[in-house]
């Protein structure tokens, strides 16, 4: 499809959007090829930043890492005067891939297919045989490396997290997150981390569903027996939830509030974890501390389009959240640790791990629910989603019992969708 036929049809599918409140989120925005596509040009190229990466995973000159924004492969790397590079993971001459590996080390990066040479920065530096061989072959003498090279994207770092855009009119970053926002993030990665370990998970949904589901405060007690049961996350505990003003990035917390919770209302719901008399055979995996000294237990913080730093107990992770197709998305976590850990925290931090990641006893209904949404809409493409709980607002509340940070994801999304119309 053209990109004009692509930005006909997505406008087309935008228009039957009702405007105003975001009370209702049509299916057919998980379902359409057109708006994959528009959503690769708008959202993820388009004026946000995407997370690329810790600057813990490049601490020296040389050192790289590849990632993505949104489906676009990209090469970030650390170059001898200090900088943090990102690149393009595209070579410039028949396009394939520059680097192929995850992460290393390197003086430069050679394309493997024609032997094209690009420096740390992302610019072409040589080709083989450009000058043809025995005199015959080889490029135009007029040929201009300089003006031919992948796309480059801008960078910026706060708190040790990498991210980069395409676009030279989205704001600094720090007033991108906004104050509330920079003040999470800062309450957990104050001081300098280290990577206890990695996973990359496949989702069988459309991304858009996954970053939902981190901003809906409202299902964690709901779907999380485990948060329930053993008392670690209830809805009738102390929280709250925070909107940014233009509604794309969102905080949830919690602490817990035993004398605040004594399970009435989770009894008369008759909820699946008031049911079953599930127990744990060592309990040392809820042992915990108050390691930022301000009693909250669980902080799920997202940036829009897709990054998300979560502290459960003493577990911290940063997951990067990317499409790869209409109902495939990629889920990379990253967990962490800090440098000046205890050997006490730092048990307590492995042990705590088992709660996420695809496995967890936590988030491992979250890998599910998504495809269940994603195949009972099977059909549904001209049906709504309902997302009403705690009004219409979009706005920091009290309670979180409420859907207002959804609602503030697709505030944010339509205002990037339509921007590029």
């Amino acid at each position: 499809m053209s990109a004009s036929a692509t930005a006909s049809a997505t406008n087309n599918l935008l228009n039957f959007w009702p405007t105003g409140k975001f009370t209702r989120i049509p299916y057919h925005l998980y379902q359409e090829p057109a708006v994959l596509e528009a959503e690769q040009q708008r959202v993820f190229e388009g004026a946000t930043w995407n997370y690329l990466c810790l600057e813990a995973e490049l601490p020296e000159p040389g050192d790289y890492r590849t990632t993505f924004l949104g489906r676009m492969p990209v090469v970030v790397a650390r170059d001898s005067d200090g900088e943090v590079y990102a690149f393009e993971n595209r070579c410039s001459h028949r396009g394939a891939l520059i680097v192929l590996d995850d992460g290393g080390t390197a003086r430069d990066f050679q394309c493997v297919y024609h032997a094209w040479r690009y420096d740390r920065q992302g610019n072409l530096k040589g080709i083989a045989f450009q000058n043809g061989v025995n005199g015959e072959g080889g490029m135009d003498p007029a040929f201009c490396m300089k003006s031919h090279g992948p796309r480059k994207l801008r960078t910026s770092t706060f708190c040790g997290l990498v991210f980069g855009s395409l676009s030279d009119d989205v704001p600094d970053l720090e007033d991108y997150l906004g104050p509330e926002i920079a003040r999470g993030i800062s309450r957990v990665l104050h001081k300098p981390v280290q990577i206890l370990g990695r996973f990359k998970q496949t989702l069988p949904n459309n991304w858009k569903l996954y970053v939902e589901n981190v901003r809906d405060t409202y299902h964690a007690s709901l779907l999380h027996v485990f948060f329930t049961t053993f008392r670690l996350n209830r809805l009738s505990q102390k929280g709250g939830v925070v909107v940014s003003e233009d509604g794309g990035n969102h905080i949830s917390f919690s602490a817990i509030d035993p004398a605040a919770d004594q399970g009435e209302d989770y009894q008369a719901e008759e909820l699946r974890s008031e049911k079953d008399d599930f127990k744990l055979e060592d309990a040392t995996l809820l042992k915990g501390m108050d390691e930022f000294g301000d009693g909250v237990t669980l902080q799920i913080l997202s940036v829009f389009p897709g990054f998300v730093l979560a502290q459960i107990q003493n577990t911290l992770a940063v997951r990067q959240v990317l499409p790869e197709g209409i109902e495939s998305t990629a889920l990379n976590w990253v967990y962490l640790g800090f440098q000046d850990d205890t050997p006490e925290l730092r048990t307590m931090r492995h042990k705590q791990s088992n709660l996420i990641g695809p496995a967890g006893f936590v988030s491992m209904e979250d890998g599910a629910v998504g495809s269940f949404v994603q195949r009972g809409i099977a059909s549904a493409g001209g049906k709504a989603a309902i997302v009403e709980m705690g009004g219409d607002s979009v706005r920091s509340q009290g309670s979180r019992t409420t859907e207002a940070s959804v609602r503030g994801f697709w505030k944010a999304y339509r205002v990037h969708m339509e921007a590029g119309s």
